[in-house]
């Protein structure tokens, strides 16, 4: 969907009027890191996930060699007691003994000296068990904690965005069925808007209904410092031909400067953060339908506002961890 708004911001532009090689240039260089930004975003996205699912692994199998300790623990416990029953049984002949032979009575001696030593050989084992035991439960209780705080704090931004999108349908009702929608997807939050409620034919100047729209997504933006923004313009594939208002080459340039005219707006509200902000043009590249029929030709011409959220505190919850 990322593609699609930023094809369609800068075919928007390029439907418009002409624009030197080098403009063209720039434009298909910001075109590339755009790109090579999405995949950045969609690989930390995967990162994530990756991470989380050897965090529950490495989880698991402690909870396996900690059940195991316990298990080795236990079976060292009862080595003792038997061991503890023998030491018994022994100081028993040893009294038995004593009243026999010297060399009967040095021989159980001997034995019970083996035996204490062996009884004392297991209890430092079973010390040094328990101290291992206590550091894995430890280890693992932090790696616990760690996982359940990067749960809740990808539920709070799954909450978050979803509070977002509820925000963003009440405060664009009034454009329903005129070319606008709000869609949630793969934690992102999508405001889709046709060209017809936005630019004339060839224009990439705002209408004054399409204003309307755009401001009531910028004071949802100040109120929400924290979304990253990407504003991206898609066009049809029909060729610009002829020379549109100030001069555009082509719908990269006619979508891109239709983004941009969308980030003017937005940043007239002086209290959304333009660094938030980023213009893309997609031109005809990301369709959502057919170009074959002016139904699907429609649909193409459009602005995408994809907001999404700042993963700063999780990227640095997973290099803690």
């Amino acid at each position: 969907m990322i593609k699609q708004v930023s094809v369609g911001v800068l075919a928007l532009a390029l439907t418009t009027s002409c624009v030197s090689k080098k403009m063209y240039t720039d434009l298909e260089t910001k075109f590339a890191d755009l790109k090579k930004e999405n995949r950045a975003l969609a690989d930390e996205n995967e990162g994530l996930k990756t991470n989380k699912n050897q965090l529950e692994l490495d989880k698991t199998t402690l909870q396996a060699e900690l059940d195991k300790l316990k298990a080795e623990r236990d079976k060292l416990a009862a080595d003792y007691a038997a061991a503890s029953n023998n030491l018994k049984t022994l100081q028993s002949s040893y009294s038995a003994l004593e009243k026999n032979s010297d060399e009967a009575l040095q021989s159980n001696m001997n034995k019970n000296r083996e035996l204490l030593a062996q009884l004392e050989a297991k209890e430092k084992a079973l010390a040094a068990e328990r101290a291992r035991l206590d550091k894995l439960n430890k280890d693992l209780k932090d790696r616990s904690d760690r996982v359940n705080e990067l749960e809740s704090m990808i539920a709070a931004k799954e909450a978050a965005m979803n509070k977002l999108k509820e925000t963003l349908s009440k405060s664009l009702k009034a454009f329903e069925g005129k070319g606008l929608t709000v869609e949630q997807k793969n934690g992102k939050v999508y405001v889709s808007m046709e060209n017809k409620l936005l630019f004339d034919s060839g224009s990439w100047v705002v209408n004054s209904e399409g204003k309307k729209a755009v401001d009531l997504v910028g004071k949802v933006l100040a109120d929400n410092p924290d979304i990253a923004v990407l504003i991206e313009g898609h066009t049809d594939n029909d060729k610009i031909t002829g020379t549109i208002g100030g001069g555009v080459e082509n719908n990269w340039d006619l979508s891109t400067k239709r983004a941009t005219a969308i980030v003017n707006i937005l940043t007239s509200n002086a209290m959304v953060r333009k660094e938030n902000l980023t213009a893309a043009g997609r031109g005809e590249y990301s369709p959502l339908a057919s170009n074959e029929t002016a139904e699907g030709k429609a649909k193409n011409r459009r602005i995408e506002i994809i907001l999404t959220p700042k993963l700063d505190e999780i990227s640095k919850l997973l290099n803690e961890i």
